[in-house]
């Protein structure tokens, strides 16, 4: 029901309807004309006629014809127009139709001229003329009747039927009923028609704007060469969909800024809470530390000069260790939440491992590990030299930390796999020990994380080397992680090759 009711709503319906009823109230007013103002058109213009023959006969009089000629003028007359004339004068009848074949027409001719003035069939009155309806007795035909005096003082009587107009204003009302039905049958038909084709772009305009509601600026009013006025509200609709587009983008790149700024200043809130919590969770030991040996120092517990110097060392020991650690926090925060640019050239991973090869033999020495690089042949990265150094660093620390004697074996290996399809090269810290454990390695990534308990703080460890290589990689948007082997650990990180 209510889709129904919607349905006369719509402008194509309300046109069809208005066009069709606009048709039948046009056959009605054609069949109200023919009824009540035909004939009266009809008797305006026979009298008209009439009044012009009768100056016409009485010029034939007044002019040098001869009778033979002025009958046949007459003739003439009559003949034109399916009048019938009578002409009388002080003698007799001068002249009289040949299409009279009634009698009674010198009878209509006498009683034309008895009238009064509440005669309703007068038409028209003159000085020496009257013009009337009047109807035969025994025919009962009805006549348009003119009676006059010409100058030559002969008495004019002319008739003409009128019964016929009525009968054709029957037959015509008549064909009027029938041909209204066909007539509006085809009206509808080319009413639909015309009213779909002109309603059309009304309900293309009226999509476009229900999608310009919903901030959809996709579709456009096609354009024609028409010049109407729904072409050019078209057109002003399009101009407004172009600039609404504009506008409303405009307003989300600058919502997008602030939202932008806003997680922003939320990032820097949180870097700051985190950073604070990280600290001070981390600090608590070597500032105990600290304080402790520092008391003792100020209470002069030990008077011996090398428990003394064995006290400041410890302090100078833990206070490097806290410096050590704020960097490494505050460069943890800076990588987290995209505080770094990261200066990308061209350059030879190879070489920048052997570097970190060669600044942690020391630390490979000391724990008698053998150092393998599989490749000595250049293989240019496009990176940050810094920061990946930082991630074969942390690398490498770790895999030497973890390293330990399986079967006979105790070595870390660095291995470079080039990926030609991808133009992409892995890189790869292998060391022979234990696998990580599952529950380790959904942890492994955080920061202060030590998968060793027991593991005394004199190593150094801040737990923060993997983190950084987490958010140096993260930066990147290259793959990372780990793989637990036969014999050992290997972590791994990708890069971009140089594009040639």
């Amino acid at each position: 029901m209510e889709k129904l009711k919607n349905s006369f709503k719509s402008i194509q319906v309300k046109l069809f309807f208005t066009l069709c009823i606009s048709v039948i109230i046009t056959i009605i007013l054609l069949i109200i004309v023919n009824n009540f103002i035909l004939e009266t058109f009809f008797l305006y213009n026979k009298k008209k006629t009439l009044k012009i023959a009768s100056e016409q006969i009485n010029n034939l009089y007044n002019s040098n014809y001869s009778q033979t000629q002025i009958e046949d003028s007459l003739n003439k007359i009559e003949i034109a127009n399916n009048y019938e004339i009578l002409i009388k004068g002080q003698e007799g009848t001068v002249y009289t139709s040949e299409k009279n074949f009634f009698s009674n027409f010198e009878q209509m001719a006498k009683r034309a001229s008895i009238y009064t003035n509440k005669d309703k069939n007068i038409i028209e009155l003159g000085d020496n003329s009257i013009i009337r309806i009047m109807t035969e007795d025994k025919t009962n035909i009805s006549y348009l009747f003119l009676a006059a005096e010409l100058d030559n003082e002969n008495e004019l009587y002319i008739r003409t039927p009128i019964s016929f107009i009525r009968e054709s204003v029957e037959i015509s009302n008549r064909f009027l009923y029938t041909m209204a039905f066909f007539v509006i049958i085809v009206a509808a038909i080319i009413v639909s028609f015309v009213s779909k084709k002109f309603t059309k772009p009304i309900v293309e305009l009226d999509t476009i704007a229900k999608k310009m509601s919903n901030l959809d600026f996709s579709t456009k009013y096609q354009e024609t060469d028409t010049g109407d006025e729904i072409n050019n509200l078209g057109k002003s609709i399009n101009i407004m969909s172009d600039k609404l587009e504009k506008t409303i983008n405009t307003l989300r790149n600058n919502n997008l800024e602030l939202e932008r700024d806003i997680e922003e200043k939320s990032k820097i809130d949180e870097m700051r809470k985190s950073f604070i919590s990280d600290v001070s969770h981390e600090l608590k030991t070597p500032i105990a530390l600290i304080q402790g040996y520092s008391e003792g120092l100020i209470e002069n517990i030990n008077k011996d000069e090398e428990s003394r110097k064995f006290y400041a060392e410890v302090i100078q020991d833990e206070a490097e260790k806290m410096d050590k650690l704020v960097k490494q926090l505050l460069e943890l925060m800076n990588l987290e939440y995209g505080e770094r640019e990261f200066n990308n050239k061209s350059f030879n991973i190879v070489e920048l491992e052997k570097e970190v090869l060669r600044k942690l033999d020391v630390m490979i020495q000391d724990k008698k590990i053998e150092a393998i690089l599989d490749t000595n042949e250049e293989i240019n990265v496009f990176a940050d030299d810094f920061y990946i150094e930082q991630v074969i660093t942390n690398y490498v620390t770790n895999a030497i930390k973890n390293t330990k004697d399986i079967n006979g074996e105790k070595y870390i290996k660095i291995l470079n796999e080039i990926d030609n399809d991808n133009k992409t090269v892995s890189i790869k810290v292998f060391n022979t020990g234990e696998n990580i454990k599952d529950e380790d390695s959904r942890r492994l990534w955080n920061r202060f994380y030590k998968s060793d308990k027991s593991r005394k703080r004199e190593d150094g460890s801040t737990g923060i080397g993997l983190s950084i290589v987490k958010a140096i990689m993260n930066n990147y948007k290259k793959g990372f992680g780990f793989n637990n082997k036969i014999n050992g650990v290997e972590f791994y990180f990708e890069l971009d090759l140089t594009k040639e």
